[in-house]
């Protein structure tokens, strides 16, 4: 097992996916990751780097260290002897500068900060309606969708809607095709009118059964027999409407969002 430690003086989002992004690329490796946000004092930095120390003296293997830190005198705090350390703003900031010809300006919490308020509030608009819009809870307001996600139970079709709405803005809705929907083999009437908004999510029976039998054992919900017919019927909906669709089996909720967004031309709001 590698020690990872993802640093940064802010939240640490970005250095963690830029991060992760790297470490997939070794997947005999076992990583036991860390995230220590807001290290924007050289008090912070010494405080991470007793944590990062204790760590190389319970196992003797030098941890590997990822830092996105502005400021290079507690950057440079991590170059440590016993560290495999790499900082993204030291590895890429100096070539974009050459490039561009303008020095960067250094100024923390410029990707995570509210830059641009009416941007801001348009994404927490989007989360807002994506959780009020869930699961067909109400589809008076589905004339503002961007899209609505179709689908059997446990697709995914939450999850995504949330994602999309806060990292791209997207007014994402879903109606659930339940049971008395699908025995007629028709698209819900409530759904026609906004068939051109409707992307549909699908999925692989055996995964669909271990969620459900996951969520409720030993039900009729999780029965594989219930779970394959379920998918059939809803996958034959999709086709006979000429709704697009996606399996979302061996996908990540980035890879189906991202997905989506190509699929029906989808552009960031913010």
């Amino acid at each position: 097992m590698k020690n990872v430690f993802f640093v940064s003086d802010r939240t640490g989002i970005t250095t963690e996916g830029l991060g992760n992004a790297l470490l997939t690329q070794f997947e005999s490796v076992v990583f036991r990751k860390e995230i220590i946000p807001f290290v924007d004092t050289l008090f912070k930095a010494d405080q991470a780097i007793v944590k990062i120390n204790n760590r190389f003296m319970q196992d003797g293997a030098k941890p590997i260290v990822l830092t996105s830190i502005i400021n290079p005198e507690i950057r440079g705090k991590f170059k440590l002897p016993y560290v495999c350390h790499m900082d993204f703003f030291e590895s890429f900031i100096p070539q974009i500068e050459n490039e561009v010809g303008q020095k960067a300006s250094l100024a923390i919490g410029k990707s995570h900060g509210i830059i641009d308020e009416n941007k801001y509030y348009k994404r927490i608009d989007a989360i807002d309606y994506s959780l009020y819009n869930d699961d067909g809870v109400t589809i008076k307001n589905f004339d503002e969708a961007d899209v609505i996600l179709i689908g059997v139970s446990r697709v995914g079709k939450t999850p995504t809607c949330l994602y999309l709405a806060i990292h791209y803005g997207i007014k994402a809705a879903n109606y659930p095709l339940v049971e008395l929907d699908l025995k007629h083999d028709k698209l819900p009437k409530s759904l026609i009118p906004y068939h051109g908004k409707l992307f549909g999510l699908t999925i692989d029976v055996d995964r669909l059964h271990h969620i459900r039998t996951n969520r409720l054992p030993h039900s009729e919900y999780a029965d594989i027999n219930t779970c394959t017919r379920e998918i059939a019927d809803a996958e034959n909906v999709m086709r006979d409407y000429d709704i697009p669709y996606l399996n979302t089996s061996k996908k990540s909720i980035e890879e189906i969002a991202v997905a989506i967004m190509h699929s029906i031309n989808l552009h960031k709001k913010f």
